[in-house]
């Protein structure tokens, strides 16, 4: 148990207080005038410059930056002294790099009375923030095609530092170890600190691990943290954090070890690149976008490259119409400036439309597909039927076949039955004397899909019995119900198809002889279940995962659709081994483990994460719009037999299928490394683009850009399609329509012929038909759709750019004709 240290008991009296004299109160994120660090330009009297050109980091060095951030916490503390007696408020934090302003827990009235303050830009009540929860590397073609260009896997993304806004690290793990690889040594640009873990003392940080922080201060005052198990620090209550880091920057060849059987070796992504820990996220209650800023903030101050953020908003915010301008995203804007590549999951409410929880064109929207590695199990039974179904298993012993006894036919009382005994979580209801050296057969019940009932004490209630090994038969299921395959330690399976089950349990029932009473006279029913552990690999991969969050993008929440594609790429996320924290609940499968398989677009943004690292290693001064346009432009719309990509969905039934994917499904396509560190061509933008595409968008008003931005809108790029993204979005296009892109040269003197395509809805037609540039040139070039007839739907294509060196640059096109 952690203890709650002096400092944090001494914040939850105040709070306490606080809210005797208040009555209900909430935390509020609020921005008041005044430019941040980021984009001070020194006119305020006796205090220097500090603003950053675009993708520059800041000199949190220097003097001015030190001075000016006590003149901005000054002022807020001013404000809130002036406004509210002690007492009756308690300020949990302010933000001075990205955005100007504070968190502070306060009563409605008192917010109220804030938002009439002179010099309060924004008053927004904080929300909730969600998690969007090994073999990837070979998939991906990294040992082979990728880690030798670094220097190999031992240099891979060496002194790139990469920040998890998470719920925390284990840093015990051997995937974050430093005693087995060359020493590490500092990284000057990096200036975190490391928290240090309230009961042992010791430091969260190895060398591998650069930095660690936790943020819980609005978690604290909404009175949802609890020290015990959300620990006070950065360690990982969930597993969750472990997980995602380890995806992105784990050892290289660490075993996946599981009752006894090895799974094959872990290794992140950019194995040698460091590891910053941004604790905001937690277990029960997922976390708070106030303590999500902070976490953001710290991380841009302390002097990360990459952010990998698999958390989304739970909804959206209530004061902001504009998705893009929410404080989660403003603040992102501000990261990005600062020169911080941002890798987002793109969420799990897949596979509907517009379920998307990540916007904006400064970030990188990562969808989630399943890779080629596929767990199957079969039961055999004693009438020669073969049930197919899943389990990550040992065989049942080869040539001989075992009793079948139903959970429910071994009840020691018949009182028992008020515990769901055929769920099998409690051995102590079962009859181990007619369970001992049989195969066990369970029901999945509704307390599987809520977490009470997991399959990981079916195998244990097993074990303790005595039992050879379980069947678990799903009788009926919620439509869309997804079943993954868990490891355990005895022969088991999950018959998933409802049909399968039946014909198990007809097969029970007519082998079963029982009396007039129902109870059973002999058992006769036979089966043997076979080897689950080795995968089988599919050329059908990759295919977007079902529950993969889907576009169009959305502009506001009115849900109007944005003239941005989203997502922008696709990477693996589905049923991924990576490092999880003893300590972790998240999955009750894997309570206690050292790995876990799970599957989320949480699991997909830390891919991006990490092979962004390697092509910041390779191209150090390249701004975070150049890595994402090298890694969408270079991406796949094949799958590994060469056909187009497919996605699940589901059919009418609820029953899931495979459909054609679009764009709205991958984005740009699936990320392909190799390619992505040699683009040949990026579509580069900075902070003035995104200003640009802001104050172009139709229905955002100007005082909330410069409420957030601190920026007028003088800056104008004619129609949001003409951002200068690897991909065209025309969610409303009227007869013709021509928008521009411009190309820079990143490597040799190349000539690119460009050939466009799209469905015959639209016409599309680009100019010139071909260009040269030398090395570092840029070039325009234009794309005019042009409406042939009205589909009501939107039609796709794409602009490929082929270069007589070899280089392929490949952009998306999304368009809607309308008659006006």
């Amino acid at each position: 148990m952690v203890k709650m240290r002096a400092a944090e008991f001494g914040c939850a009296v105040a709070v306490l207080f606080a809210l005797l004299i208040v009555g209900r109160a909430d935390v509020y994120i609020v921005t008041i005038e005044g430019e941040p660090i980021i984009s001070y330009k020194g006119d305020v009297d006796g205090f220097e410059a500090t603003a950053v050109e675009s993708d520059e980091k800041i000199d949190t060095t220097s003097e001015s930056v030190t001075s000016y951030a006590r003149h901005l916490e000054s002022k807020h503390d001013m404000l809130l002294g002036m406004l509210f007696e002690q007492g009756t408020y308690q300020k949990l934090y302010s933000y001075q790099h990205l955005i100007n302003g504070f968190a502070v827990h306060i009563s409605p009235e008192q917010a109220e009375k804030l938002m009439r303050a002179p010099g309060v830009k924004s008053v927004e009540r904080d929300w909730k923030v969600r998690r969007l929860t090994t073999h990837t590397p070979q998939f991906l073609g990294l040992p082979t095609g990728v880690w030798p260009t670094g220097g190999g896997f031992d240099r891979a993304g060496e002194n790139i530092v990469i920040g998890f806004v998470d719920s925390g690290i284990y840093p015990q793990h051997p995937s974050f170890a430093s005693y087995n690889s060359d020493p590490y040594g500092p990284v000057p640009k990096y200036r975190g600190k490391c928290e240090v873990d309230p009961d042992t003392k010791r430091s969260f940080c190895n060398g591998k691990i650069i930095g660690a922080h936790h943020f819980a201060k609005a978690a604290i005052a909404a009175g949802v943290f609890n020290p015990s198990v959300d620990f006070a620090s950065p360690m990982d209550g969930d597993g969750h954090g472990s997980h995602t880091a380890a995806i992105a920057a784990g050892n290289n060849g660490i075993p996946v070890r599981m009752h006894g059987h090895e799974f094959g070796k872990a290794s992140g992504m950019a194995p040698r690149a460091r590891i910053a820990v941004y604790k905001a996220l937690y277990r029960l209650f997922g976390g708070f976008v106030a303590d999500v800023v902070a976490a953001i903030d710290q991380a841009v101050y302390d002097g990360v490259d990459i952010l990998s953020l698999s958390v989304g908003p739970n909804s959206p915010p209530a004061t902001t119409k504009t998705t893009y301008l929410n404080p989660f995203d403003a603040t992102l804007l501000s990261a990005v400036k600062a020169g911080v590549f941002v890798a987002q999951a793109a969420g799990n409410g897949g596979p509907f439309p517009k379920t998307l929880v990540s916007y904006s064109p400064w970030i990188a929207s990562v969808a989630a597909a399943i890779d080629d590695r596929r767990y199957k199990n079969h039961l055999m039974l004693g009438n020669g039927k073969i049930l197919a179904g899943i389990g990550l298993s040992p065989s049942t012993h080869p040539n001989r076949t075992y009793t079948l006894v139903a959970a429910n036919d071994a009840l020691l009382d018949s009182s028992v039955v008020k515990y769901s005994p055929s769920d099998c979580q409690k051995p102590e209801v079962l009859n181990k004397n007619l369970v001992q050296g049989n195969i066990l057969l369970c029901g999945y019940s509704f307390n599987f899909v809520v977490g009470t009932a997991s399959i990981k004490k079916v195998s244990e209630t097993a074990k303790s019995l005595g039992a050879i090994g379980f069947v678990l038969a799903v009788e009926n299921v919620s439509p869309g119900t997804k079943f993954d395959p868990v490891p355990v330690g005895v022969p088991g399976i999950l018959i998933t198809d409802v049909s399968k089950s039946l014909d198990l349990i007809d097969y029970y029932n007519i082998s079963t002889s029982r009396d007039w009473t129902g109870r059973v006279k002999s058992f006769k029913g036979i089966g043997s279940i076979g080897d689950g552990l080795t995968p089988i690999l599919h050329k059908s991969a990759p295919q977007v995962a079902l529950f993969s969050a889907r576009g169009p993008n959305i502009k506001d929440f009115s849900f109007q659709d944005a003239d941005l594609l989203k997502p922008d790429i696709l990477a693996p996320g589905s049923l991924i081994w990576a490092a999880w924290s003893p300590n972790g609940t998240d999955e009750p499968d894997y309570v206690g483990e050292g790995f876990a398989m799970i599957s989320g677009t949480s699991m997909a943004a830390p891919h991006i994460a990490g092979i962004a690292a390697l092509i910041k290693q390779k191209h150090p001064h390249w701004s975070p719009a150049a890595i994402k346009s090298a890694l969408m432009t270079t991406s796949t719309t094949l799958d590994r037999a060469g056909r187009p990509l497919q996605a699940q969905q589901y059919s009418e039934t609820q029953a899931m299928k495979l459909v054609s994917a679009t764009p709205f499904d991958y984005g740009s396509g699936h990320v392909d490394p190799r390619a992505a560190l040699d683009p040949g061509l990026i579509f580069d933008v900075g902070y003035q683009d995104y200003l640009g595409f802001l104050c172009t968008t139709p229905g955002i008003d100007a005082r909330e850009i410069r409420n957030y931005t601190n920026c007028a809108c003088n800056y104008t790029i004619g129609h949001p399609s003409n951002f200068n993204s690897p991909s065209i979005t025309v969610s409303h296009l009227v007869r013709s329509q021509t928008v521009t892109r411009t190309v820079t040269n990143v490597a040799e003197q190349e000539t690119y012929v460009i050939t466009t395509r799209m469905a015959p809805a639209i016409a599309i037609e680009a100019n010139p038909p071909a260009m040269t540039l030398k090395p570092g040139a840029s070039r325009k070039f234009s794309v005019t759709l042009t409406v042939r007839s009205l589909s009501g739907t939107y039609s796709f294509g794409e602009v490929l750019m082929k270069g007589n060196r070899g280089h392929k640059v490949r952009i998306p096109v999304v368009a809607m004709g309308y008659q006006r």
